[in-house]
């Protein structure tokens, strides 16, 4: 179809687009909870269809921006959700804290790097404001991003069995990073690793 002369579009931006040639735009949904939030265009001076390569890249890219406004969304709708006060609440703290172990795994299952540093300083945002002040110890220890993500989980009260699910990974490979970590932080349990990570700040 030739963008000049479609009859089923507006033409309201023609000056624009006909202003540099573009005789072919493919116009992809920005979708967040089913609803079209944005568009991506993509244009071309030829006239000849966009190309299947080409679409699937303009899709995905659609669908990495649409998770990135969700994320961001759902961060901001919960943190406005926090009680104004410098203390949280119990039920408050525990929130948050469910809201970072989300979203670990949320950025566990993304490939592009430039949203897993965006998504960890989100993170680390939510991680001060569970800790609310309190002081960390400085343990030297180091968690790997895999044992932290099992053990941000484990502090939820998820079984072995949910933290698989939730991470896509094995119930064997979760037993073992919860192992290693449980071993980095010195603890016999993963109740009491957790509280050891939460006291060197590797946890909310």
């Amino acid at each position: 179809m030739d963008y000049g002369s479609s009859p089923n579009i507006t033409h309201d931006y023609d000056r624009a687009v006909l202003g540099e040639g573009i005789t072919t735009l493919l116009a992809v949904p920005v979708m967040i909870r089913g609803n079209a939030r944005g568009l991506l265009y993509v244009g071309s001076r030829s006239q000849r269809p966009i190309g299947d390569p080409v679409t699937r890249a303009a899709f995905d890219v659609a669908g990495d921006l649409a998770t990135e406004l969700h994320v961001r969304e759902e961060v901001q709708r919960r943190l406005s959700s926090a009680p104004p006060s410098s203390t949280l609440a119990p039920s408050a703290r525990e929130q948050v804290r469910a809201s970072y172990a989300e979203l670990r795994s949320i950025a566990a299952s993304i490939e592009d790097v430039a949203i897993r540093d965006r998504l960890a300083a989100v993170e680390e945002g939510l991680a001060e404001l569970a800790r609310n002040g309190e002081t960390t110890e400085r343990t030297g220890v180091h968690l790997s991003p895999r044992e932290r993500d099992v053990l941000a989980c484990a502090a939820l009260g998820a079984t072995n069995a949910e933290i698989a699910t939730t991470l896509s990974l094995k119930e064997f490979t979760v037993k073992s990073y919860l192992q290693a970590a449980m071993g980095k932080l010195d603890a016999s349990t993963r109740q009491s690793a957790v509280v050891r990570a939460r006291r060197a700040g590797l946890l909310p």
